[in-house]
C-alpha cells in the first residue's frame, strides 16, 4: 500500500489477492459494488451512467450502528458520468458530476494478483480531501478483504481508522 494524500488528490494504491478481471466485475457489476462500495446501475460505456446508492449499513458483516453524522445519506441514490472506460484496465467516472473532482481507478495485471491505483483528482478543499480520504481508503479496504473472503466486522471502524489517516496525511 502507497498511498499519497494531499487536499486537492489522492491516489492510493493496493495489491489484490484476484485477477484483475475479478477485481474488474467489482468495479462494473452493481451486486458486486454493493459489497465493498455502492451499487447502482451501470451503462459501461463513455458518457454512461455509473449508478450509486449508499447503503453503507450493509458493508458491515455485523450489525452496527450508523454513524449520526452519515445517516441523512443513508439510502441516498444518484449517478456519475463514466468519463473513460477500458475494460478490464480502467474506470473514470465524475463525482458530484464534477464538482468534487473526477476518479480514475486503474487496474494492472500482476497473474494472479492485480495492483489497483485509485487517483481522485480536483478536490476543492482540505476538508473534502479528508471525507473522501477516509471514504475511500475504508472502501479499498472493504474490497480488499471481501476479494480475500474476510470477515468484515464493522465498516465504521475501517472508515473512522482511514479518516484519521488522511486526516494526519493532509493536516
Amino acid at each position: 500500500m502507497a498511498d499519497t494524500l494531499k487536499a486537492g488528490e489522492l491516489v492510493f494504491e493496493r495489491e489484490l489477492d484476484a485477477p484483475r478481471e475479478t477485481v474488474w466485475r467489482y468495479l462494473i457489476d452493481p451486486d458486486l459494488r454493493a459489497r465493498w462500495f455502492m451499487a447502482g446501475p451501470t451503462e459501461p460505456r463513455v458518457g454512461g451512467k455509473l449508478g450509486m446508492t449508499m447503503a453503507h449499513g450493509n458493508l458491515s458483516d455485523e450489525d452496527v450502528p450508523f454513524p449520526e453524522k452519515y445517516a441523512p445519506y443513508q439510502g441516498k441514490s444518484w449517478h456519475e458520468t463514466i468519463t473513460a472506460i477500458d475494460p478490464p484496465r480502467l474506470l473514470a467516472f465524475t463525482w458530484d458530476e464534477g464538482a468534487n473532482g473526477q476518479v480514475a481507478i486503474e487496474l494492472d495485471d500482476l497473474g494472479e494478483r492485480t495492483r489497483l491505483t485509485l487517483t481522485h483528482s480536483g478536490i476543492p478543499n482540505p476538508e473534502g480531501a479528508i471525507n473522501f480520504g477516509g471514504g475511500w481508503g475504508a472502501h479499498l479496504d472493504v474490497l480488499e478483504k471481501r476479494l480475500r473472503g474476510e470477515h468484515i466486522a464493522n465498516f465504521w471502524t475501517l472508515h473512522a481508522a482511514a479518516e484519521a489517516r488522511a486526516s494526519a496525511a493532509i493536516g
